[in-house]
């Protein structure tokens, strides 16, 4: 008989937004009149941009013609895409970042789990908590932790607690670690970092030997001018960290899948022997070897985002969520509760009232006001009483939600 990857059983029972989707599900079932509004999952809900759908109908059409036909593309991605996003999301911004040093991809998640192909399993990781479970997941995936204990931690990883009493910002660790996930604006707590505490990161980075892997999906909704949008506007950030980042939440391209990484060429790791290797060398080969490229019809897509008419587009999409987040902080407000994030941010985190647990929450919302929001203990132990909500819905439907929740907690 073939024997199975044991280190998929020390995972939970079930991943947080399956086990979301399992409750709702039986609710819907139970209650087949009601009209549930699902501020959960961080999934979009207003149409692609007009100039990236009209760009993608022009690539349908190129690839009707033998002469404009595309068959496999560059695993690395379109270097005409690449070259645009180094100059509008990098170069404008001071960083400098070569088109050769970022990757196209389907999807910054796939990325963020991926990426641990390539680093040994001897690695001390940190990781924040509360935390993106995808961070930890695909450790437990790949055997670089052992079980999980009855807080929910999994031996092998450094825990960063984030909580209100320190502004939900992560503490530099006392001790050495290789590998760090950090993510800003983040998820899940709203929270942003100033340029001063990234390069503290980069500065223990740098002295440690550490890699800082840097989650920028959300980086699209700051709009203080004072904060960083990429790692790399941090001096000697290209010594020590990996970006990610995503068309999901600033096009819409969740059901589309977009998204890239930059690896710097100057970025070095260490193999058994002592010797130092090129990460982007690595990276490059498993993106060869294991990925096929984005297709063109959506990098198509992806490249319109840079243009006038794009960049217009965009910019209106991410306002109408951030409006939608000032609405759910100012209204979960008055009902009482105490609310952080939503500002530079798409997420509204909330302390649970009453002393209740994150999924008691989940439950009370969910049958009380017919409204899903994610638990915070979903993302880690210190996440408990704690609870998400997402501003990533139509105007209706959060004005909805919310007069719900008013009714019930105000």
């Amino acid at each position: 008989m073939a024997t199975i990857n044991d280190n998929y059983l020390k995972l939970k029972a079930g991943y947080l937004f399956p086990e979301i989707a399992r409750r709702v599900n039986a609710f819907v079932e139970a209650n087949p009149e009601a009209q549930v509004i699902r501020l959960g999952i961080g999934d979009v809900t207003e149409p692609l941009p007009a100039a990236c759908r009209e760009a993608m109908i022009k690539a349908v059409e190129d690839m009707g013609d033998r002469d404009s036909f595309k068959g496999y593309g560059p695993e690395q991605g379109y270097a005409w895409l690449r070259e645009k996003i180094a100059v509008h999301d990098f170069q404008s911004r001071g960083c400098d970042i070569d088109a050769s040093e970022i990757f196209i991809s389907d999807g910054s998640k796939c990325d963020c789990g991926n990426i641990l192909d390539i680093f040994g399993n001897d690695n001390v990781i940190a990781v924040t908590d509360p935390v993106y479970p995808v961070y930890v997941d695909t450790n437990v995936m790949a055997g670089h932790t052992g079980d999980i204990n009855d807080k929910g931690e999994y031996d092998g990883l450094v825990y960063l607690p984030v909580t209100a009493e320190n502004n939900f910002i992560a503490e530099i660790p006392s001790q050495k670690v290789d590998l760090i996930y950090l993510c800003f604006p983040n998820n899940p707590t709203g929270a942003t970092a100033t340029k001063e505490h990234l390069q503290a990161w980069v500065d223990y980075a740098r002295a440690n030997g550490s890699i800082i892997f840097f989650d920028a999906a959300y980086e699209a909704f700051i709009t203080d001018p004072n904060l960083p949008h990429s790692i790399y506007e941090i001096e000697g950030a290209k010594e020590c960290a990996i970006e990610f980042r995503s068309f999901s939440k600033n096009a819409g391209f969740t059901g589309t899948r977009c998204a890239l990484t930059v690896v710097p060429k100057n970025l070095i790791g260490k193999a058994k022997d002592g010797s130092q290797v090129e990460i982007w060398k690595l990276w490059n080969r498993r993106q060869s070897t294991k990925f096929n490229g984005v297709s063109y019809i959506v990098q198509r897509g992806a490249e319109a985002v840079y243009s006038e008419q794009g960049q217009a587009q965009i910019k209106e999409l991410v306002a109408f969520y951030l409006e939608n987040a000032t609405i759910i902080r100012t209204k979960l407000s008055e009902a009482g509760l105490d609310v952080y994030g939503g500002v530079n941010a798409p997420y509204v985190w909330v302390k649970t009232p009453s002393g209740l647990t994150s999924w008691d929450f989940f439950d009370k919302l969910l049958h009380a006001c017919n409204v899903v929001g994610t638990p915070g203990s979903g993302f880690g132990a210190a996440g408990e009483g704690y609870f998400r909500i997402s501003a990533f819905n139509s105007r209706d439907n959060v004005n909805e939600a919310m007069t719900r929740i008013l009714s019930k907690f105000k």
